[in-house]
Formats: structure tokens, C-alpha cells, sequence
């Protein structure tokens, strides 16, 4: 927190407007506009709850196809078994991390074979790493499908001078407790089609027909975030640009040191930022593949670090080695695997202080020191 976000929340008590809607949203959805250049906002209770909106607006149902990049977290692919429908997971490319244009084609040729059109694409920014949308954006309109942009973790990041969150039909986003930004819990499903935003604002209100009394014609959802929450929302859409500072320093502060390991015969790869994007660097993360470092694994790393009560994360394991996704179809090779295997998510808080890269290198450098002697 920044501090200023309290301001907002004390207004929302002091006028008493506490419940869900209320003018803390409404300015929060335009703050939410203004940074991205989408048209329309919604304000949504979690990223999960606008993906699920979305697929809905894109009337996904029983039986259904959905494409989804498979190196991801798991709520990018529960929505569409909310559904009913049969999701169609995509490799990553090296680059980036993300979702292979081949793959993607690759897969769309063969289910136009079956005649099974997808509904949508859901490609990722994983870990605040713009996606190759160009090459993305092209497929998908050779095929007629929509692509929902699940910028969940990519709030401040740029792909060729356009911010994230704006760059499908469809855009969600994430406000969780460990974003870039939070509302402790939250999410937003943004757009250009002000309709269809309109409409999702109208589903996430349980479906309420206008009339005195409570009517309903369709299945609604309580999917609405509160005016307290969007105050907190709206202060720290204050300081996005500073947390976009911060964790790219992280990322800087990392990759400085990881030249010593270089330096003494290892081989550290992060995920590399092309000319046409700018991340938010979310997360810092490496490579580490024990025949090329020396025989020190990821796991050894995490493990030398959690005995030091320092966490560190494995990457996300792919959605098609999922035991509930078994039976999905799978379209790649096995470089989704290979980052799971190999990759390593650093700590990467926006208040990290000196002490904690202190701690950090201190537990890393006795790694490389027992590997020399």
C-alpha cells in the first residue's frame, strides 16, 4: 500500500457507501480506460470472474472449443470447464514464454479440419510479458476466431506502444493480493465495444431485469466489485508506474548478479524482453538446467533458498500436465514442459529492501562457492 490509498476508503465510510457500486467503481473503471486505452471497463470481483464473463459474451458453451496457451495458471483455463467447454492448449514459444503462433496455427488447421471452429483464444502475459499479439491478432482473424487477452498479470506492460489490457476483443485483468497492483481482491473485464462491457456489468449484477420488483430472464452472477474495494483500486492506480519501476529494479538487481554465476562457468537465462515490448517485469524468473550449471538444479536453488525461509516459486506448471486436464487436446512440443522443469520464479515484491537481496545472495552465493570448492 502507498498510503493513499486510505484516502479513497475513508471517503467511501464517511459517505457511507460501503456496498458494491458506487462512485469509487465508476471512477475507478475510468482510471482503468484512461491507463490502458480501452473504451470500457468493468469492475469485477477477480480476473477469474471477468474471463468467465468474457467467454460467456462470447457465447462459449456445452460441447464448445476454446484455444488457451498452456503455460499458465490455472484460472486462465477453469472458465472455459465452467462453461461446458473443451479447451485446446497451445506450447509456448521460447522468446517470450508465451503462447507459439505455429502452434496456434497449427492447432486451428486441424480442428477447421474436424469443422470445429474455436469460440475464442485466450493467450497469456505471463509473468507481465507481452505475447506476440501481432502474429497472434493475424491468425486468429484468418480463422474468424476472437481472442480474449488475459492481461491478468501484465497491468503497466506495453506491446509496440499499446498497453496491455487493450489489445483483444476482449481484455481482463487481475487485482489479486500479489499483482502489481491490488484491491486485496479484484479483477476487470475491459473492451471497445461499450455494449457488450455494458452487458457484462449488467451480468455481474446477477442479471436484474429493470423492474420494481426483482425479476430475472437470464443467469446472473454477484461478480461486481465493492465501492471500498475500488478505493483502494483507485489508490493505487496512483503509484502503477512506480510498482512498474520497482519490479523491473528487481529484475535489473538480478540479472547483475547473476553475471558473477556467468562468470564462474553457469549459464542463467531470464526471459528476455524483445525491442517491441516493455514489461512490468510482475515476476523475476531464471533458467536453470543442472547439466549446463554444474549439476545445480532449479529445486536445489528453491530448496537453499526455503531453508532460509525465502520463498521461491517453480514456474506454472503447464495446464495440459494438469491431472484435470489430461484428456485435453495439446498442440507443440515440449517447451512449456522444459520451462516448468528448469524455471525459477525469484522473490520479486514491489518492498524489497537491501536486507532481502542481502539474504538472497547470501544463500546464492554459498551455492556457487560449494560448487567451486
Amino acid at each position: 500500500m502507498s498510503g493513499r490509498e486510505e484516502n479513497y476508503v475513508k471517503e467511501a465510510f464517511d459517505t457511507n457507501w460501503i456496498a458494491p457500486l458506487g462512485p469509487h467503481v465508476n471512477g475507478f473503471e475510468a482510471d482503468l480506460t484512461t491507463y490502458t486505452g480501452a473504451k470500457a471497463a468493468a469492475a469485477l470481483s477477480s480476473g477469474t470472474a471477468a474471463l468467465h464473463l468474457a467467454l460467456i459474451l462470447a457465447d462459449v458453451g456445452p460441447g464448445d472449443t476454446v484455444i488457451c496457451q498452456s503455460m499458465t495458471f490455472a484460472a486462465s483455463a477453469n472458465p472455459i470447464a465452467y462453461q461446458g467447454a473443451e479447451p485446446v492448449f497451445i506450447d509456448s514459444e521460447t522468446e517470450t514464454w508465451n503462447m507459439d503462433p505455429q502452434a496456434l496455427e497449427d492447432a486451428l488447421r486441424e480442428l477447421d479440419k474436424k469443422g470445429k471452429r474455436p469460440k475464442a483464444i485466450i493467450p497469456v502475459h505471463l509473468y507481465g510479458m507481452p505475447a506476440k499479439m501481432t502474429e497472434i491478432l493475424e491468425i486468429a482473424r484468418s480463422y474468424e476466431v476472437p481472442v480474449i487477452e488475459d492481461a491478468a498479470e501484465a497491468l503497466g506492460s506495453y506491446y509496440r506502444d499499446q498497453a496491455c489490457g487493450a489489445l483483444g476483443e476482449l481484455s481482463i485483468l487481475s487485482f489479486n493480493g500479489n499483482k502489481i497492483i491490488t484491491t486485496s481482491g479484484g479483477g476487470a473485464l475491459l473492451g471497445n465495444d461499450e455494449e457488450l462491457i455494458q452487458r457484462a456489468r449488467f451480468l455481474a449484477t446477477q442479471a436484474r431485469d429493470p423492474a420494481p420488483h426483482y425479476q430475472h430472464s437470464q443467469i446472473g452472477y454477484n461478480y461486481r466489485l465493492s465501492n471500498v474495494l475500488a478505493g483502494i483500486g483507485r489508490g493505487q492506480m496512483e503509484v502503477l508506474d512506480k510498482r512498474v519501476a520497482q519490479r523491473r529494479a528487481n529484475f535489473e538487481r538480478y540479472r547483475s548478479y547473476f553475471k558473477n554465476w556467468e562468470n564462474a562457468g553457469f549459464r542463467v537465462q531470464f526471459q528476455e524482453e524483445p525491442k517491441e515490448v516493455y514489461s512490468n517485469r510482475w515476476l523475476s524468473c531464471i533458467l536453470l538446467e543442472s547439466e549446463q550449471n554444474h549439476g545445480v538444479s532449479r529445486e536445489a536453488v528453491r530448496l537453499a533458498l526455503e531453508a532460509e525461509n525465502i520463498e521461491a516459486r517453480p514456474l506454472w506448471k503447464p495446464m495440459h500436465l494438469q491431472p484435470v486436464f489430461k484428456d485435453a487436446l495439446y498442440f507443440g512440443g515440449h517447451t512449456a514442459e522444459n520451462l516448468f522443469n528448469t524455471g525459477l520464479c525469484l522473490p520479486s515484491g514491489s518492498n524489497l529492501t537491501e536486507t532481502d537481496f542481502d539474504r538472497i545472495f547470501a544463500v546464492l552465493d554459498q551455492i556457487a562457492v560449494s560448487i567451486k570448492a
